[in-house]
């Protein structure tokens, strides 16, 4: 498979996204081909620095970038050789199968959309995150940033997505799908979550009702949903949190699992293709992580089982 890496994109970029790919590099298969998008002389610097022969990466020359400042929308029609646009013009065109960024979030988004779109049927594509389980596994929570005003129809189907990531990429078989909320009741919550209860408990996922903040670290479902604007608030909270009790020296294996380098990024659920959007402070090893990450969820045949399921679900 061809998995593509923007390497301008992120903090770091490109030094700590180059040398990523290449500790990727010992985990792929022969069968497998790196595709980076930036400027190659960089690139080049880079793996020569790291004892890598540049010809091991497939390497794609652009000569632009898409900063974190751009407005998204504008940037693909103003910057059109940036790493970014001609990234996801070969992921539309099938030249590559996956494409995963430490840059503009908004960018990968906009480019996603515009590019290879969302799956029939999908209202609106949604961030997940992985979220530590305290004993073991962990949970699915989503959307963590995309639909910050998410309808109830919109977190139905983002059960349906979550229930498809669980069981493709984390073989749970019969995800438990729970909805985010400020009691265990059916009655509980705004009217959007009252509206989003009635839909979801007679969907085909198994929809196991209302979960509180406090269960997500617990093993009472495997996915949670909630709109992009409740839980981006949670994850960097939870972030945060982390960080603050490891400077205190509280660290343990289940604090160490809160480490975002060990999931590399973030899939955008609903899209025709995988797109994963990596953290902005992104290094070597985070980065790694993302390129077998895309491999991962590539493998799993989530897209494909995507479009099946939506057309089940009409």
């Amino acid at each position: 498979m061809r998995i593509g890496l923007d390497v301008m994109g992120g903090d770091f970029a490109p030094d700590a996204i180059v040398k990523g790919a290449i500790s990727a590099l010992q985990d792929l298969s022969s069968d497998d081909e790196l595709v980076l998008f930036g400027r190659k002389s960089d690139i080049e610097r880079i793996a020569l620095q790291e004892n890598c022969d540049p010809s091991s990466l497939t390497i794609v020359d652009c000569s632009d970038v898409i900063d974190m400042h751009d407005s998204p929308i504008k940037a693909f029609k103003v910057k059109p050789d940036s790493s970014l646009a001609v990234g996801f013009n070969f992921l539309k065109n099938g030249k590559i199968d996956t494409f995963a960024s430490a840059g503009n979030s908004g960018a990968m988004l906009v480019g996603t959309m515009y590019s290879v779109g969302l799956a029939q049927g999908v209202l609106r594509p949604c961030l997940a995150a992985l979220i530590p389980k305290e004993k073991e596994g962990v949970t699915v929570l989503l959307d963590v940033g995309v639909d910050t005003d998410t309808k109830p129809d919109t977190l139905y189907q983002f059960g349906l997505l979550g229930s498809l990531y669980a069981e493709s990429t984390l073989n749970i078989k019969s995800p438990r799908v729970a909805l985010l909320n400020i009691g265990e009741e059916e009655g509980k919550g705004n009217l959007q979550c009252k509206a989003a209860y009635q839909l979801m408990k007679d969907a085909s996922y198994n929809f196991v009702g209302n979960a509180e903040p406090c269960e997500i670290f617990k093993d009472n479902a495997d996915v949670i949903v909630c709109d992009g604007f409740v839980g981006n608030l949670i994850m960097k909270n939870i972030e945060a949190f982390a960080k603050s009790i490891i400077k205190r020296g509280f660290v343990d294996d289940f604090i160490k699992r809160f480490n975002y380098e060990i999931y590399g990024g973030l899939p955008l659920l609903g899209a025709n293709k995988v797109v994963i959007i990596g953290h902005g402070v992104s290094n070597q090893k985070a980065v790694k992580s993302m390129v077998l990450q895309s491999k991962n969820i590539y493998q799993s045949g989530i897209i494909s089982r995507l479009g099946e399921s939506f057309k089940a679900n009409k």
